[in-house]
């Protein structure tokens, strides 16, 4: 089961009250949303967005009781705008973007995990007809792939990585996960491999970035949240990637700069010890807010 992170802080920070809307922007389970719910009965609304219609389902399936206060979308929040405006939903009091991995695509046997031997997808639409992961390693180039596995992945060894999935790509289709992780045990050190993070993490994460465009899309939805807040509102973001929260950081110096927003999280909020303890995916999670002024 999906845990919301931060959720205390998330509801401190937006302060939902009676009869506001909000937006969900990533809404996955509903944890986040219901919890929002809670407190803007009777009349409050939620539009929630997810590219997962398998998530949507569990949503739906988890409002319960709020169910007929939400709306939601299956679509990516890249296109906030258009979603909007198909919805008539008004200017929202708040904006949350969790850009967290579900704990359900983990075990969407999409090929997320380690743990299985599951098919190259990666796809959080799970749609095969489109890239998937797959694709990436067996058609992109050493260059390419080199590059997404250094800027995306942080890999030490993007570029040995890299080459040896070029190599074994001749001989065979690279089709699985188990496949992608003993390329990967070929080429780095045996203390790389013994280490507290899964040798493979950087690579896969990479992967998942690039097939989902995630930093493209993060780009593209951050000025469309702004624009859907009513004037004091707020856009609360959490971000689990030293990359997404950089993107965020210097989106809202320029537009504090512009006199669009005031920052409200003048450092980065990080769960507390409890909340690791109960969860660990929770650890690298940083929570930035802004309000529209």
């Amino acid at each position: 089961m999906h845990i919301p992170v931060l959720k205390k802080e998330v509801i401190e920070y937006l302060d939902p009250k009676p009869n506001e809307n909000f937006i969900d922007c990533t809404i996955g389970g509903g944890g986040h949303a219901i919890a929002i719910m809670e407190k803007t009965g009777p009349n409050g609304k939620i539009l929630g967005i997810d590219r997962d219609p398998k998530q949507i389902e569990i949503c739906k399936s988890n409002a319960g009781e709020y169910k007929d206060r939400l709306i939601i979308v299956c679509d990516s929040f890249a296109n906030l705008k258009k979603i909007i405006e198909e919805n008539n939903f008004r200017k929202a009091q708040g904006v949350l973007m969790d850009l967290g991995m579900s704990s359900f695509h983990l075990e969407s046997e999409r090929g997320f995990s380690f743990q299985k031997d599951e098919t190259l997808n990666m796809r959080y639409d799970g749609d095969e007809k489109k890239e998937t992961a797959k694709e990436i390693v067996n058609e992109w180039s050493a260059d390419e792939l080199e590059r997404i596995f250094r800027e995306y992945g942080e890999e030490m060894f993007s570029k040995r990585i890299a080459k040896e999935i070029i190599d074994s790509r001749r001989f065979k289709e690279i089709k699985s996960t188990f496949q992608l992780i003993e390329i990967i045990r070929l080429v780095v050190p045996r203390w790389y491999c013994r280490g507290r993070r899964h040798f493979a993490t950087k690579v896969f994460q990479a992967l998942r970035i690039a097939v989902n465009h995630e930093f493209e899309n993060i780009n593209l939805a951050l000025p469309q949240a702004i624009d859907s807040l009513k004037k004091n509102g707020r856009l609360a973001v959490i971000s689990f990637h030293s990359i997404e929260d950089r993107i965020i950081k210097n989106f809202f110096r320029e537009k504090k700069k512009d006199g669009v927003i005031e920052i409200i999280t003048k450092k980065a909020v990080k769960p507390i010890f409890e909340e690791i303890k109960i969860n660990n995916k929770s650890r690298s999670a940083k929570l930035r807010v802004a309000q529209k002024i």
